[in-house]
């Protein structure tokens, strides 16, 4: 079994900052991908950013250009910071865990913290 712990979530104002963390333990075998996805309520969960093991990442549309996912293998963490937020950027942000082909898609994901609310003011 995989364990995700998030944190890092909070009210912040329009164009400020926040940086959030995954904590993993488990099989960590099951995490050469780490994803963050995102929730707003009436929406559809959505991929936000992810990272292989390698270092390799890859970035939702939206968040492009203001958002940067990182990991630290040696401290089994995953960090999202997120810069110029906007009120859009409002939701339950999730982090997820799959193996070597998972890519943008839900289902791709095998495990999943229990997310951590965003709220972006103006």
């Amino acid at each position: 079994q995989v364990q995700l712990v998030e944190s890092g979530g909070g009210l912040v104002q329009a164009g400020g900052s926040l940086r959030l963390s995954c904590v993993v333990s488990g099989r960590t075998s099951s995490t050469y991908v780490m994803a963050w996805f995102r929730q707003a309520p009436g929406k559809e969960r959505e991929f936000v950013a992810g990272i292989r093991w390698s270092g390799s990442v890859s970035y939702g549309d939206t968040v492009k250009g203001r958002f940067a996912i990182s990991r630290d293998n040696a401290k089994n963490t995953v960090y999202l910071e997120m810069n110029s937020l906007k009120p859009e950027d409002t939701a339950v942000y999730y982090c997820a865990a799959g193996r070597m082909s998972a890519t943008v898609k839900v289902d791709d994901y095998d495990y999943w913290g229990q997310g951590t609310q965003v709220t972006v003011s103006s």
